[in-house]
């Protein structure tokens, strides 16, 4: 009995050592990253499209570009942004554009491939991050990850708020919500779906919600979700997706 009963012991108490470990913010998204791709993605050209656009990154080790492709009646707009800059051009023609655009152009651009890559951007200089609690959402454990950006290298929408939902077992992003201020500001949140996995990075889609009460703080709106209190707005979805590592062929 003796015997049994240390043995019991052993395992209640190492169990209980395990279910009591504690992660850091950082090191939650570090591991989660780490399940998404981790460092292919530093040395990845990934193409996809979404909304009838198309949209390629590419990076390697620091040196980024991002682009965007589009059909207009002018012929094909290419947009891209990388260490030196903006750039546009129509039908590989170099094209002037306005100042008053080119952070409208370029913010369009960033926040797409943003969310592409999640949660690749969330190791950036200017991001800091701060684990505020945790929620079971549809019976599943999460982490919950508050996200604000430092106004040096934070990008013209530093101001903007974001949460994500973390799986406590499975270090994936399943939930986010984000509330931003521009065009009068507004709040989404974010249900992934779709999961999958192109040449060892991992893409997921998402139902986009929304709720008309811009004084909803951003942790509640798993509650709200839960409820069916949110309004479903669209869906984001990307399509044809193309991915290469460079260190593959080597």
């Amino acid at each position: 009995m003796k015997r049994y009963l240390l043995l019991f012991l052993v395992v209640f108490f190492s169990s209980f050592t395990l279910l009591s470990i504690q992660f850091s913010a950082q090191e939650i998204v570090d591991k989660t990253i780490e399940k998404a791709g981790g460092s292919r993605y530093d040395n990845a050209i990934i193409d996809f499209t979404f909304r009838g656009k198309r949209y390629r990154s590419k990076r390697n080790e620091g040196i980024y570009e991002l682009e965007r492709f589009a059909n207009s009646p002018k012929g094909l707009i290419h947009d891209m942004i990388s260490n030196s800059g903006f750039k546009r051009t129509i039908e590989n023609c170099p094209v002037k554009v306005a100042d008053s655009l080119i952070t409208r152009i370029s913010d369009g651009v960033n926040s797409v491939h943003y969310f592409a890559n999640l949660p690749y951007g969330l190791n950036a200089p200017a991001v800091n991050k701060e684990l505020v609690g945790e929620s079971i959402i549809r019976e599943k454990p999460y982490y919950k990850i508050k996200v604000t950006f430092d106004q040096d290298g934070g990008g013209t929408d530093f101001e903007d708020e974001f949460m994500y939902w973390i799986h406590k077992e499975d270090f994936t992003i399943d939930y986010l919500a984000y509330k931003y201020e521009v065009n009068g500001g507004g709040i989404r949140f974010r249900e992934a779906y779709n999961p999958r996995v192109v040449n060892g990075i991992r893409f997921i889609d998402y139902n986009n919600y929304k709720t008309d009460n811009l004084k909803t703080p951003l942790d509640t709106l798993d509650e709200l979700f839960e409820k069916k209190k949110l309004k479903l707005l669209s869906k984001i979805e990307l399509k044809d997706i193309f991915v290469y590592v460079e260190r593959d062929c080597c």
